[in-house]
């Protein structure tokens, strides 16, 4: 609890972020620690020996200490902090979360170092690690930013489990220019990432079993060619009629245009966790449901999709993949 008070570790905070004064923290660094020991040497031998030179070189040295701090102070604060956008991962795999920073003052910042607090991969990125005086050892990546203007910077955070993950602390801190006293922030941006379950390595086939139909799509039924027809969202890519799409004016109104079969023998794909052998778990019954989906995709193969509540059509293409990749990674055993 004290450290939440004395550092200012708040809630997660919404929008941009402005490091104001409040915010910023400086102490000395090992370096800086000895450097206070060295100029208390020196001004002990300077009375000593009554040496003039030896209090001027003491006091120039201090000047150096005192301005070297105002850099470094001023080299963090005032910088102001928004998130940008995220992707959906599987677990196992990093997520990433972009943050962007942007610098409306009228100097350059420098060797500014950036990283999650408590993530698994704790080595810097970039170059040496600077001296830390908290505990937590996150990952670290040092930009510079010119005046007047931004950069972006890509973090990475590691996921282990489906749902939602948000993001973790941020910690920023900098040495510049002398490295003589560390400068540091916290920020927690407000917001998180949808983690897809991980999909089965040895997934067993497609069940393609289901009910007849007329359209002929699926597996079979596509060699009995009925004629052309407007496309469909969920029509196969391979199906379009690249001739007569040619020949198309989409400037006066045109439509893409899809091949059509007939025959009967075609059969619905459907993807029902019901359906999945009972002795596996909850979540290895995601698992394969979320390579299913995957490999439906990949074969342009139009699927219905079934879990709890949550009965779909057959479709394909991005919206039926990402809704039921969301399904699955939201999904609550009852």
């Amino acid at each position: 609890m004290l450290d939440k008070w004395l550092f200012r570790l708040g809630a997660a905070e919404a929008g941009e972020v402005v490091l104001t004064q409040r915010r910023v923290f400086i102490l000395p660094s090992k370096a800086g620690l000895g450097f206070g020991a060295l100029l208390v040497v020196l001004f002990i031998t300077s009375i000593n020996y009554n040496l003039s030179l030896g209090f001027a070189l003491t006091f120039l040295i201090a000047a150096c200490a005192v301005i070297d701090m105002h850099l470094t102070f001023r080299n963090l604060a005032y910088l102001h902090l928004s998130p940008g956008r995220v992707q959906p991962v599987f677990a196992g795999e990093d997520a990433r979360f972009e943050v962007h920073l942007a610098n409306r003052r009228t100097h350059d910042r420098h060797a500014i170092w950036i990283g999650f607090i408590g993530t698994a991969n704790d080595r810097p990125r970039g170059g040496t690690k600077p001296t830390l005086h908290m505990q937590a050892s996150p990952t670290l990546q040092a930009t510079d930013i010119g005046a007047m203007s931004s950069h972006s910077v890509v973090l990475l955070s590691p996921t282990a489990r489906r749902g939602w993950l948000a993001a973790p602390r941020i910690r920023l801190q900098t040495g510049f220019p002398l490295g003589l006293l560390q400068a540091w922030s916290y920020w927690h941006p407000d917001v998180r990432v949808l983690v897809y379950p991980r999909p089965e390595t040895d997934a067993p086939p497609l069940p393609l079993t289901g009910e007849a139909r007329t359209d002929g799509i699926g597996r079979s039924g596509s060699e009995d060619f009925a004629g052309i027809r407007a496309y469909r969202p969920g029509d196969s890519i391979k199906h379009l009629a690249w001739r007569q799409i040619a020949r198309v004016e989409f400037d006066a109104g045109g439509q893409l245009v899809t091949k059509h079969f007939e025959g009967g023998a075609a059969s619905d794909l459907v993807l029902d966790f019901d359906r999945l052998p009972r002795d596996l778990t909850v979540e290895a019954r995601l698992s394969r449901m979320t390579r299913w989906v995957m490999e439906a995709e990949e074969r342009g193969l139009a699927y219905g999709f079934r879990l709890g509540s949550l009965v779909l059509e057959p479709a394909l293409g991005p919206a039926q993949q990402q809704a039921c990749l969301r399904a699955l990674a939201l999904y609550q055993a009852t």
